[in-house]
């Protein structure tokens, strides 16, 4: 299959491209600059330059390609005007046609819960509450083959939102300060296991589902913090933080998001897609692995 991929040099893009050209795809990556383009050449994709949020020239780069994967994200207030255009092409390009076409979503648009799962209702913070309009817009799509990923707290390789447990401040007695009172849970998901999920999904995913991407282990962020502490040797020692004081670290549309309370078990990629993932847990990357400081 040619498959159109975005963010290819992201945290999630950059694990989806090798999991998309080892099961045999051809990938044609948008990028946005000369140096992202070398990147992913040398990761065997054929970059085409091009702004994601002309809506014109992606339907056409979309109309010529077999399926498609949308990993990329500005990360900030655009985020939603960006996704709206991507869906617009999308809905130009695919309809009719029965190409798969692969959305990134997020758990957060669940809110807090102990069971989450993809027939939940919706009860996103502000931060995500914008999901709901436009994935129901790509889920639409007459014709095609269109499935959202909802992906956890990704993990592994160093990168993403664990770092902010890596990178807290520290109190006098040299303890970690938690995200809230740490008694919160999180979903999580190792960034390898995830871009298989996104491989399934493209290949095999059912018109309008939802498939949420988390490993099934929900560690608490007191758990989190003790794990980041002792790899960095100050004997699992973690300091609670009130609510305020993270968000006004943090800033309050995103701290409100890392202070929700979610568990979730991503069964039905494993029941539909027989998705098995197998990586490391976000404690152990923390104290051994990929977040732990170097000798």
């Amino acid at each position: 299959m040619h498959v159109l991929l975005t963010g290819a040099t992201g945290f999630v893009g950059s694990r989806v491209l090798p999991a998309l050209l080892g099961a045999g795809h051809r990938v044609t990556a948008l990028v946005r600059s000369g140096a992202t383009a070398d990147a992913v050449s040398a990761a065997g994709a054929t970059p085409v330059l091009g702004d994601i949020t002309d809506v014109p020239w992606l339907t056409e780069q979309l109309r010529g390609v077999d399926g498609a994967v949308h990993t990329a994200s500005p990360g900030d207030a655009s985020s939603a005007d960006f996704d709206r255009a991507v869906v617009s092409a999308v809905t130009a390009a695919f309809t009719g046609t029965g190409k798969p076409h692969v959305h990134t979503g997020g758990v957060w648009v669940w809110g807090a819960g102990d069971d989450l799962t993809e027939d939940g209702p919706f009860a996103a913070p502000a931060l995500t509450a914008w999901r709901e309009e436009v994935e129901a817009l790509a889920l639409g799509v007459e014709g095609a083959r269109v499935a959202v990923v909802a992906p956890g707290i990704v993990h592994g390789h160093g990168q993403g939102i664990p770092n902010l447990l890596v990178q807290a401040p520290r109190t006098a007695s040299g303890a970690l300060t938690l995200v809230g009172d740490g008694t919160q849970h999180w979903t999580t998901v190792h960034a390898d296991d995830l871009a298989d999920l996104y491989l399934r999904v493209l290949e095999r995913g059912r018109h309008g589902a939802y498939y949420l991407g988390v490993s099934g282990q929900n560690p608490t962020v007191r758990e989190l913090g003790e794990a980041a502490s002792r790899a960095a040797g100050a004997g699992g020692a973690v300091e609670p933080e009130s609510p305020e004081a993270t968000r006004a670290r943090l800033g309050a549309p995103f701290a409100d998001a890392l202070l929700l309370d979610q568990q979730a078990g991503g069964a039905r990629a494993r029941t539909e897609l027989g998705w098995a993932p197998s990586g490391p847990s976000l404690v152990e990357e923390l104290e051994t692995g990929s977040y732990a400081p170097r000798a």
